[in-house]
């Protein structure tokens, strides 16, 4: 059956300019990095995106090493780009990334100019498309100068590959030389993608926030949720099915029963404020408009449909914001840190 996208969608998202660009980008996105591998029906992929589209997310992200197994879910999206979303390509903002292990050899990670331009080549290769509209920095490559990350980034702009750049997991000192790097080459650094939420504050130690408002580079927080933990998922133990029972990302150890303790408080707070907790844990995320969307993740239809509902009350009195960082422990879930903090 032939998909025909919500008339309504515009009217039910908020749309945020995305640092000093041109460019908008809906409050809530949309991440491919978990449940588009071999391991997930197509028909929930499917469903999954169409949702979102519906409720005007208009920006789907993914990464070259997006699976199972790495490549998986830049196919399935090019799929759906091909049978869902071919006559809406200029409604979408679809970006990519490249610096995790993707092949075997030297090449196959990190920042060097071989890897990303290679990694590009063929992440629009299995996209099916001429050019991603955002291309990624993955992650900080210590070996490499970063003179060399940077121009290969301005490289693909350049060659028509990627209409912008971006940064992901790159801590405040580092972004500020990366910027300066791709402002000097022509190729202004559109959005820096950092992990962040209630459990997971690094970025404001970092004082990244601030740094990001100063270059006018804009922000797309990944993992809003923690990796689901704050959701109702885990409100009454670990259910069967869950990110907590399938390892990977989510290590053993993250649902202390401190964790636990601050989950069962923010959603008791949520709830007086008539929301989920997915919710008011996006709605915190986005705050003050120092972070320009929230990049969430879902393994079915409904879990979109919820995150959209954020927008519907994205502000706290500064009473509320204190109760928060008093009911709530930051916890040790950075797993980017090494990327992120330097340590």
């Amino acid at each position: 059956m032939t998909y025909l996208p919500a008339p309504d969608r515009y009217d039910r998202m908020v749309y945020n300019r995305c640092g000093a660009s041109g460019l908008l980008l809906p409050a809530i996105s949309l991440g491919l990095w978990q449940n588009f591998g071999h391991d997930t029906p197509h028909r929930t992929k499917q469903a999954i995106c169409r949702t979102a589209f519906d409720h005007g997310i208009t920006h789907f992200d993914l990464a070259n090493n997006y699976g199972p197994p790495p490549g998986a879910a830049e196919e399935a999206f090019g799929e759906l780009l091909r049978t869902d979303f071919r006559a809406h390509r200029d409604e979408l903002i679809i970006s990519t990334k490249a610096g995790y292990r993707m092949w075997d050899g030297p090449y196959g990670e990190m920042g060097g100019r071989k890897h990303l331009i290679s990694s590009c080549d063929q992440s629009l290769k299995r996209l099916g498309l001429d050019y991603v509209d955002i291309f990624y920095s993955h992650r900080f490559d210590p070996d490499t100068p970063l003179e060399e990350t940077m121009g290969a980034l301005a490289e693909i702009v350049r060659s028509g590959r990627a209409l912008y750049v971006g940064l992901s997991s790159y801590n405040s000192a580092r972004t500020r030389d990366a910027a300066a790097i791709l402002k000097d080459l022509g190729v202004p650094c559109l959005i820096h993608q950092p992990s962040y939420s209630i459990l997971n504050r690094w970025v404001e130690r970092d004082r990244l926030r601030e740094t990001l408002g100063e270059l006018g580079i804009g922000s797309i927080a990944f993992s809003p949720l923690a990796q689901g933990m704050l959701t109702s998922k885990y409100l009454k133990g670990v259910p069967d099915g869950s990110r907590a029972t399938k390892g990977g990302p989510f290590r053993d150890g993250f649902l202390t029963e401190t964790a636990l303790q601050s989950i069962r408080n923010l959603n008791a707070m949520a709830e007086e404020r008539g929301q989920t907790l997915a919710q008011m844990a996006i709605a915190w995320v986005l705050r003050g408009g120092g972070i320009t969307t929230a990049l969430i993740g879902a393994s079915k239809p409904q879990q979109v449909i919820d995150c959209a509902g954020a927008v519907g009350n994205l502000t706290f009195t500064d009473e509320e914001l204190a109760r928060i960082d008093e009911i709530s422990s930051e916890e040790d879930i950075n797993i980017w840190a090494q990327s992120s903090e330097g340590v």
